[in-house]
């Protein structure tokens, strides 16, 4: 294990990746990345310590450290950071907690996190930086492009594919062959039985559009 991984964000679904980290065993935890809160620089979280915010890149690369995942829920961010990291020689690590079932046909690309107890079946496309998130469900073939978030127990049928930063509340459910535009939001147990649009807001059973973003 000598390869070096920090995790940028320093919240609850930082503690989930750290954890899925420590259980995969393919990295040495190094800390945590806060832009937010200045103040947390030398204190612990959940057992690892928080190095400071970006500004710590540099100096994090020319001590070695290697990898780096994002450990925040905002799609765009993420992205957005990933791509700082990238141009900083950064590589992104991939944490899939030992307890998800994912079939051995599926691609998933760097930076994404799949969580305890989800489930992604044959012939599914994953992009980075997704998080699928615990107990989700991605069913045969289904496209889930890069930044998007799927929230605890999310349940997709087959061939559905998620726009690009999309994000599905908790407890979603999609019926096969839709799409889910890029940047759109779906509202907690919400059931989408149409395509949704790019951009949009959207919730209910059925689910409709309520207003743009």
């Amino acid at each position: 294990m000598d390869r070096k991984l920090v995790i940028w964000g320093a919240s609850g679904h930082a503690s989930v990746v750290a954890d899925i980290v420590r259980l995969q065993g393919d990295y040495e935890l190094v800390g945590l990345l806060d832009d937010f809160a200045p103040e947390r620089r030398g204190t612990e979280f959940n057992g690892v310590q928080i190095l400071g915010g970006s500004e710590q890149l540099d100096q994090l690369k020319g001590k070695g450290v290697s990898h780096l995942i994002m450990g925040f829920g905002n799609c765009a961010a993420r992205l957005m950071n990933s791509e700082m990291a990238r141009e900083k020689g950064f590589l992104l690590a991939t944490a899939v907690h030992p307890k998800a079932v994912v079939a051995g046909n599926v691609r998933v690309s760097p930076g994404t996190v799949i969580a305890a107890g989800a489930i992604v079946n044959p012939g599914a496309k994953i992009g980075e930086n997704v998080i699928i998130n615990t107990g989700a469900t991605v069913d045969h073939d289904c496209f889930i492009d890069d930044g998007a978030h799927l929230s605890p127990g999310t349940h997709l049928a087959g061939s559905v594919t998620i726009g690009r930063s999309a994000w599905l509340g908790i407890g979603a459910i999609v019926i096969g062959g839709l799409r889910i535009g890029a940047n759109s939001i779906i509202g907690a147990g919400s059931v989408v039985v149409k395509d949704i649009p790019e951009n949009v807001v959207a919730y209910g059973v059925p689910a409709k559009v309520v207003r743009g973003i």
